[in-house]
């Protein structure tokens, strides 16, 4: 039997839409996959340590600190509302320019604002972790939930202006209904300036994940780090242009330690995500490339208590550690740090304090860091 008008048009849409696919497959340049080679963080200098923040919320949270670097200093967002994952929840922030001066708190990304932004416009019933898109100017990354709670979430792309968002998409993550990805890290760094964004996935069969963007934020690839754990909150560290290693959150509250896993290739293949011999209450870390292989990571290292907050130091790419300062001795809730380096050298770290109830941030050097 011949085929009909209708029938044999299909099939030529089809013919062109395989080949339209192949045509932009082949003209999108092969991906690198060498990292950016942190640079060393000067350690001279006097010893620099000062609390450039230290805020409790009078009711409801205040968690999950992002800081966000800009030209001359930093900016610090949270979520804020009566409970996580409820729906009043809104991201917040304050300023800290490069004289330690701090802004107001004022709203920064709301749901209402971030549901207009979208297009087309949708729901948005409470927002989550955010960190920094360093691939685009005035960017963020933030975990949005539309219906559920965060076994439902997303990751949106938003584009800031100075009253709010511009415009935002969800990131294309996953086909069963893109939902179950969220962020807490900072991004990664590529030699040729692109960027990768630390994801993780929380329904079912849990897991983080290297996902790879194009200049113009479109994901590209997306590797898992494989495992039968419940690995989550990937932070990573490249320690040369083929070799980094990124530390795990272990859901599974009954491990009570770090996870690790290892790249060699730039981030193509990752090690089975297993445990280190670093105690943690099932909680996120903040790590930081200092140079030459080292590694500072803030990390609640007593599987007993997440009030305490260790400054440690790896020299040999994260096998071994030592301790260099504690942050905070126990007396509350102390988690969710995230750490950077700011523009003139300097590192910013934030957490969360008071059981998500405030939120601390001190500025320092190395100097102070790795004086004895």
């Amino acid at each position: 039997m011949g085929l009909g008008a209708v029938q044999i048009a299909v099939l030529a849409l089809g013919v062109l839409s395989l080949g339209l696919s192949a045509l932009a497959i082949t003209r999108d340049a092969a991906l690198s996959w060498e990292w950016a080679v942190p640079v060393p963080l000067e350690q001279g200098g006097a010893p620099l340590f000062e609390t450039v923040l230290d805020y409790t919320a009078e009711t409801g949270v205040a968690h999950s600190p992002a800081v966000i670097l800009n030209g001359t200093g930093a900016s610090i967002l949270w979520f804020a509302g009566s409970q996580e994952a409820q729906a009043d929840v809104d991201i917040v922030g304050a300023d800290i320019p490069a004289d330690g001066t701090v802004s107001n708190i004022r709203p920064r990304l709301t749901r209402s604002g971030l549901a207009d932004a979208f297009e087309p416009r949708q729901l948005v019933v409470t927002l989550g972790n955010t960190v920094q898109n360093d691939g685009a100017k005035d960017a963020l990354y933030t975990t949005a939930v539309s219906v559920g709670g965060w076994a439902m979430a997303s990751v949106a792309d938003v584009r800031m202006g100075p009253d709010g968002p511009l415009s935002a998409r969800k990131l294309n993550l996953s086909p069963l209904l893109n939902r179950s990805f969220l962020v807490k890290s900072p991004m990664v760094a590529y030699a040729d300036g692109s960027h990768a964004l630390p994801a993780y996935f929380e329904m079912g069969a849990t897991y983080g994940a290297l996902v790879r963007l194009d200049g113009r934020g479109r994901v590209r690839d997306m590797r898992r780090m494989p495992g039968r754990m419940k690995a989550i909150q990937p932070m990573i560290v490249p320690l040369d242009g083929a070799r980094a290693v990124a530390f795990l959150r272990n859901f599974d509250s009954g491990s009570r330690r770090l996870l690790i896993s290892r790249t060699n290739d730039g981030g193509r293949t990752w090690d089975a995500v297993s445990e280190t011999d670093i105690a943690n209450p099932s909680a996120p870390v903040a790590a930081l490339g200092i140079g030459d292989g080292a590694i500072l990571m803030a990390v609640n290292d007593d599987a007993s208590d997440g009030g305490i907050l260790n400054l440690t130091l790896s020299e040999d790419g994260g096998d071994t550690w030592r301790h260099l300062k504690m942050l905070e001795s126990g007396a509350g809730d102390a988690r969710y740090p995230m750490m950077r380096a700011l523009p003139d050298g300097r590192i910013m770290l934030a957490y969360s304090t008071a059981a998500k109830r405030g939120i601390r941030a001190h500025v320092f050097n190395l100097a102070w860091a790795l004086a004895r």
